[in-house]
């Protein structure tokens, strides 16, 4: 997604689509065949590809290769653990809750924050509400339920709950497809051996508020099961050098 606020950065799982930017090369070792009769390579090849077009293709590749138990394994990160669709300029709408996480309980789908410590929760203040910061430190904030205004207190905690299939579909669902796509990626290499495929990839893109241009490298790792599907999925990405060319800074 094109725009990047540090807010959505913070409250969601606009990582995901970062990561699975970037990546591909090989070496041998696909005895087992994936989905499809699609070799594990293959596969994870389709999938970065298939995130790095566009919504409803990476919605498919979701669908179609990764198991009904399969997780996703999200970067962790000191927070509330809910999920929200930045790019609606409407609203600061929960999308998700992350099972364990601090919200667990208190917040639920659908869920509009009213403000966040005394911050209206507006479009132009995204950047500014306050999610992030040292564990156990308390936040208030208020919400709209239907057609009730509640006061909420929630402990900041760490976010590290692996994400379900359903929940990276219902995510991948709430992003504007419109700005989906980078404006260029490239797969450099991809590493496969037994039911493990490394991929890495680099993006580069721009941002819709700063209008500065900014790349990112990424390394995914996808675990196959013996069926072939994806079980597991998770990256490093290089999230602090993409901040700074776009301008922002991290600060306690």
């Amino acid at each position: 997604m094109k725009s990047f606020k540090l807010g959505a950065y913070v409250a969601s799982l606009a990582l995901i689509v970062t990561a699975l930017y970037t990546h591909a090369a090989h070496h041998e070792g696909d005895e087992h065949m994936g989905h499809g009769s699609m070799a594990p390579k293959d596969v994870a090849k389709h999938w970065v590809t298939a995130v790095s077009t566009s919504q409803a293709d990476a919605i498919a590749a979701v669908k179609d290769h990764m198991a009904d138990d399969g997780v996703l394994y999200r970067d962790r990160y000191v927070g509330f653990g809910f999920t929200w669709d930045n790019t609606n300029s409407e609203a600061m709408i929960v999308g998700t809750v992350i099972p364990g996480s601090p919200v667990e309980g208190v917040l639920q789908p659908g869920d509009t924050f009213v403000s966040v410590r005394g911050v209206p929760a507006t479009q132009e203040n995204y950047g500014k509400l306050d999610f992030r910061g040292k564990p156990g430190e308390v936040v208030n904030a208020v919400i709209m339920r239907g057609d009730k205004e509640m006061a909420i207190e929630v402990a900041r905690g760490v976010i590290e709950t692996p994400v379900p299939k359903a929940d990276v579909i219902t995510w991948l669902s709430t992003g504007n497809g419109d700005e989906w796509a980078p404006d260029d990626w490239k797969i450099h290499e991809i590493i496969s051996e037994g039911n493990v495929v490394y991929v890495w990839t680099q993006a580069w893109d721009t941002d819709t508020t700063t209008g500065l241009s900014y790349n990112a490298h990424t390394v995914t790792r996808f675990e196959f099961n013996d069926a072939g599907m994806v079980k597991a999925v998770g990256n490093l990405s290089e999230d602090r050098f993409q901040l700074e060319q776009t301008g922002w800074s991290i600060s306690r």
